[in-house]
């Protein structure tokens, strides 16, 4: 679905006064929206040509460190300007900021003006470069879990997040009488993403005490990430505005299940399902198992895109709805892999092991980058296994740590052929700093178990 808002909308918008900031917006590392608040009148006036920002906004960890050790940032290249080239085509109101709209930007080369090839949206943008080059048009949706808590995120933060109480009480998974009470912040959700342009389907309660989904319609890779990062921001401002929080962590208590990001992906073709074939078994096409083949065949190299932290790793716990093995199954929640829509025009590949603190658009390309490659090679789709995929004995497995994850994906020859050695050291960059900071810091589990005791 395209944004809402053409420039000349917003042109005029801006001349009665209904629109008086525009916000340039880029992903960053970890996908969540960075830029600028122009004076709308400046931005219709020419802003809207180009701006700019520092180039450490992609090469900073999540706590914005100046991490050490990129080649394309760094103290000794002294963190000059990217370009931020706003995409018009992206331009919608915000709903719940007053006067306010949005674009989302391309970061470029500040020099060549050519696009920064480890920018995420750069990423995934020449993947789906790459499946239109084969004739295809990628076809993406992401399923949001979070969990909605009662107080600010100023007042936990303040709190040191010691009393971390979520909104509702008890698992209302499908649940409406106790999904009404959260309804006041769901219902804002839902109909201030809706006015952004964002074809929002539902929300509904999760298998978790205060947990939450929400369901967007499926669109083409790029308008799709782009929405999930727009999505993830709405929830979170809207919480706020209402004095609660919310949170995307993989896993956010050691007690409670995690939230996962689930990516629903197809291709077509001309306008046609082209992973459909009412005459193959489960109406799965040769395109469509020679894809899943690949998205197997690349299951470790692409998890470091699908869970980028070390907390992510924590959520892959049995009987919880994470996978843990990285196999194919039809309409089987316990497999990484699930073939949804079996016999039918949606029939479609749902890859489960994402978790809701991915970036969509790593996500997104290394789904299809693996997926493509098993077409280009015409790989074949090993057998189906049917039944509890966490007892299945000598079945590939998820990666269990970042440290696995990160090395899988640095050694992999389709990933470095497919996005480039810069991009796959970059992001092998982000991981061992995330591994080493959680190796060097003191957790609270460590005091507790050791202060007395050791």
């Amino acid at each position: 679905m395209p944004a809402n808002l053409t420039f000349e909308a917003l042109q005029g918008a801006v001349a009665t006064g209904e629109i008086d900031t525009v916000l340039t917006c880029i992903a960053d590392m970890q996908g969540r929206l960075m830029g600028k608040r122009f004076h709308a009148a400046h931005f219709v006036d020419g802003g809207h040509d180009e701006t700019h920002g520092c180039d450490y906004l992609l090469a900073t960890d999540i706590e914005m460190v100046t991490v050490p050790g990129y080649a394309a940032s760094s103290w000794e290249r002294g963190y000059g300007d990217y370009v931020h080239k706003p995409d018009l085509a992206t331009l919608r109101l915000v709903p719940w900021l007053p006067g306010t709209a949005m674009v989302m930007c391309d970061v470029l080369d500040h020099h060549t003006h050519e696009e920064v090839p480890h920018a995420p949206r750069a990423v995934l943008k020449r993947q789906v470069a790459r499946a239109r080059e084969m004739g295809f048009d990628a076809m993406f949706a992401t399923e949001l879990e979070f969990f909605l808590f009662e107080k600010s995120f100023d007042a936990l933060w303040d709190e040191g997040y010691r009393e971390l109480q979520t909104l509702g009480r008890y698992n209302l998974d499908y649940a409406i009488m106790g999904t009404t009470k959260e309804e006041t912040v769901m219902r804002a959700i839902r109909n201030g993403l809706y006015g952004a342009g964002i074809p929002v389907e539902n929300s509904k309660g999760e298998a978790e005490a205060g947990q939450e989904e929400i369901n967007v319609r499926y669109s083409d890779a790029l308008d799709t990430a782009d929405m999930h990062a727009i999505v993830k921001t709405g929830c979170k401002e809207i919480a706020n505005a209402h004095g609660r929080a919310c949170t995307f962590m993989a896993k956010y208590a050691t007690d409670r299940a995690g939230s996962s990001s689930h990516v629903h992906q197809s291709l077509w073709k001309g306008g046609t399902p082209a992973f459909f074939d009412p005459d193959a078994p489960h109406g799965m096409s040769a395109t469509m198992k020679s894809y899943l083949a690949g998205l197997l065949e690349h299951a470790a190299a692409t998890t470091c895109f699908l869970a980028p932290y070390v907390n992510s790793y924590k959520r892959f716990t049995e009987g919880l709805f994470a996978p843990t093995k990285a196999v194919w199954s039809t309409d089987n929640r316990t497999a990484g892999y699930r073939v949804c829509g079996e016999g039918t025009k949606a029939v479609r590949v749902e890859c489960r092991v994402g978790g809701a603190d991915l970036n969509p658009y790593l996500a997104l390309a290394g789904q299809l980058a693996a997926g493509l490659d098993g077409i280009e090679r015409g790989l074949e789709l090993e057998p189906e296994l049917s039944g509890d995929m966490y007892q299945a004995q000598d079945a590939r497995e998820v990666p269990r740590t970042l440290r696995d994850a990160a090395e899988a994906m640095a050694g992999s020859a389709m990933l470095r052929a497919a996005m480039g050695d810069e991009v796959i050291d970059h992001y092998h960059r982000a991981a061992l700093w995330e591994i080493s900071e959680a190796d060097r810091v003191v957790t609270d589990w460590d005091v507790k178990r050791g202060f007395e005791r050791a």
